[in-house]
């Protein structure tokens, strides 16, 4: 009698993801697939850094394509085809193409602490919502009511996880201050459903997806989102 190891959900998910990407040949051309695994390659920050994704027309020139409704169609069809297990988003304010990859709540928890994914919202709502160009550090230090220096490196400390998954980077202003900036990952991190659940326990009332979409000036989104 033999005994097998039955695979957990998590190993089942790290293989189906595997399965898709050995499949993109099937559905995709070879350029198509290309474009796909650069982007999943300089979508890494431990890869580039700050230089997250593509730009549309490094994109179009290695398709071969122009015109919004060529490019709109390649975004589509590459999603349709991973849109499963990851999500191709395209930012205009930032001319940049990345890959999401789409992760377990469990393993999402382990990824980013309840602070971190608080601080990401805040800037979120500062630099999305209210069209700030940029978060200072003593804002972040201020509103959330820390004024004394462990509190201060505490904030720090739970930034740093913003900035090793790629969702902030820091930004230049002066030698005395401290500031960051959304990149187009952490622009595109929250899914309607948790922007809706976040916006309906603040206002302690449910809110239809438009008045979600409204408040957050998400019109732009074609695509439905699993929750985060």
């Amino acid at each position: 009698m033999t005994t097998e190891n039955t695979p957990s959900p998590q190993e089942n998910f790290e293989q189906n993801r595997l399965d898709v990407l050995n499949n993109l040949k099937i559905y995709l051309s070879i350029e198509e697939e290309l474009v796909f695994m650069r982007l999943l390659y300089s979508s890494s920050s431990t890869t580039l850094r700050q230089n997250y994704g593509l730009k549309r027309n490094e994109i179009e020139k290695i398709l071969k394509i122009k015109g919004d409704d060529a490019f709109l169609s390649f975004m589509e069809r590459v999603n349709l085809v991973t849109g499963r297990y990851f999500q191709v988003v395209y930012d205009d304010k930032r001319d940049r193409a990345v890959v999401l990859m789409r992760v377990p709540a469990r393993e999402a928890k382990t990824t980013l602490n309840k602070e971190s994914l608080a601080i990401l919202l805040y800037m979120f709502y500062q630099q999305e919502v209210l069209n700030h160009e940029f978060t200072l550090l003593d804002q972040v230090i201020a509103d959330f009511g820390h004024e004394n220096y462990n509190a201060t490196r505490k904030m720090v400390a739970n930034i740093k996880p913003l900035e090793s998954i790629g969702a902030v980077e820091k930004y230049d202003i002066s030698a005395t201050e401290e500031a960051y900036k959304l990149t187009t990952i952490g622009v595109h991190m929250f899914s309607d459903s948790f922007l809706r659940r976040t916006l309906e326990f603040s206002q302690e009332r449910q809110l239809s997806k438009e008045e979600v979409l409204k408040f957050f000036k998400r019109y732009n989104l074609y695509l439905k989102e699993d929750e985060l």
